[in-house]
């Protein structure tokens, strides 16, 4: 028998009417807490795919955050660092379980585009995930399950409508796949290629040297690639995606996007913003603005200065040229990696300044030739795992 289930509204709210339909057997989530719309759904079981297969992969713990169907981010459980902590507003003596800390790592990587994100985390959600999400402008979670006490937490979220699904995690959807569109229905087979360390193979450069975690890097940002809106591109460095630039037409303008935001992600590192003196009682999203705002503050409009300046109580910081080409010539080892064939080398030139060491992409252009050369130039280690992995 069919099961269904009502949605708040559709896409847009003048869409009224929407639902959810399974054909066979009912549906492999429950509603926890709140109530779902149209985009959550979309929103929640791709973000969920997403972290499922980084567990499965890499055996760790795995979140990501979703906006439009895209993540903003997406990470594995490492530590973090005192970089780290700072970069993410958090007191020096916070010690983020693994759970944790692929959470902050995942709302971290893009903070200004995770703004009322939906959230999606591989393990069940304990108290200290749940008290860290909780401060967070989000829409909604979708995890395995839920801990009695996170569970009073989040459900107490926007005064108690927080979206939280539990999805059970041994369910697979059938081999085939279908959606409509314009009256028409299309059918295909779903997408289950793994993608794991093996998935790199050999480099097809002269540097064919890849460490443990890159390679783990590169996973990260190849499943990331997988539920992104193609085109796509991705940066990943110390097990999470930095920089992802979704939806292009043109690869470049993919790996320009990619590159600013994990330029962005680097950048809030740099050491002239810890003594940001900022206004007392600041929300943590307003300082993420400020901040990113102090790194673009050569483009700003007077306007626009001015309003920054009314974040601080002190100087506004900010990072000159040459600051900025110091700190990111201290960063190298970044995973650079593209969902389909990288057509121009002027993909890599772009890549190469934002640190870019270690390439993987499917291979298959008719200028694989000049895109390899242009990776031996800068001493990249570039991987063709033969494996398009295009969304749309």
């Amino acid at each position: 028998m069919a099961a269904s289930r009502k949605l708040k509204y559709g896409t847009n709210p003048h869409q009224k009417t929407a639902h959810l339909l399974m054909n066979h057997g009912d549906f492999p989530f429950k509603v926890v807490n709140g109530e779902p719309g149209y985009i959550n759904m979309l929103d929640a079981l791709n973000a969920w795919q997403l972290v499922r297969e980084l567990r499965a992969s890499l055996g760790k713990p795995a979140a990501a955050s979703f906006k439009h169907v895209s993540p903003a981010g997406a990470a594995i459980g490492r530590p973090l660092t005192v970089l780290d902590k700072r970069a993410l507003l958090l007191p020096a003596d916070v010690e983020p379980n693994p759970l944790s800390s692929a959470l902050l790592r995942a709302r971290g990587a893009d903070p200004v585009s995770s703004f009322g994100d939906f959230i999606a985390l591989s393990d069940v959600v304990d108290a200290q995930t749940a008290s860290l999400l909780v401060k967070e402008v989000s829409d909604g979670i979708i995890a395995p399950g839920y801990e009695p006490e996170a569970a009073a937490i989040l459900s107490a979220k926007r005064k108690g409508s927080y979206l939280m699904l539990q999805i059970d995690p041994e369910y697979n959807p059938p081999q085939a796949e279908r959606r409509e569109l314009f009256g028409i229905t299309f059918e295909q087979e779903r997408n289950d290629a793994r993608v794991t360390p093996e998935t790199l193979g050999e480099a097809v450069t002269q540097n064919k040297a890849i460490p443990e975690e890159a390679a783990e890097d590169a996973v990260v940002a190849l499943i990331a690639l997988k539920y992104t809106q193609s085109n796509s591109i991705a940066f990943a460095w110390e097990g999470q995606a930095i920089g992802i630039g979704a939806g292009q037409q043109s690869r470049i303008h993919c790996t320009r996007i990619a590159a600013e935001k994990a330029e962005t992600w680097l950048l809030r590192r740099h050491p002239v913003f810890a003594g940001a003196e900022f206004l007392p009682d600041l929300s943590r999203t307003a300082k993420y603005n400020a901040i990113d705002m102090c790194i673009r503050f050569d483009s700003l409009t007077d306007p626009e200065k001015a309003m920054l300046a009314e974040n601080f109580t002190g100087p506004v910081p900010t990072v000159t040229p040459e600051q900025r080409r110091g700190w990111m010539r201290e960063h190298s080892g970044i995973v650079y990696a593209s969902d389909a064939f990288i057509p121009f080398r002027d993909n890599l030139d772009r890549a190469a300044a934002t640190g870019a060491r270690y390439v993987v992409q499917p291979g298959g252009s008719a200028r694989d030739a000049e895109v390899i050369a242009a990776a031996d130039e800068y001493q990249m280690a570039m991987f063709f795992t033969g494996l398009r992995l295009f969304t749309h």
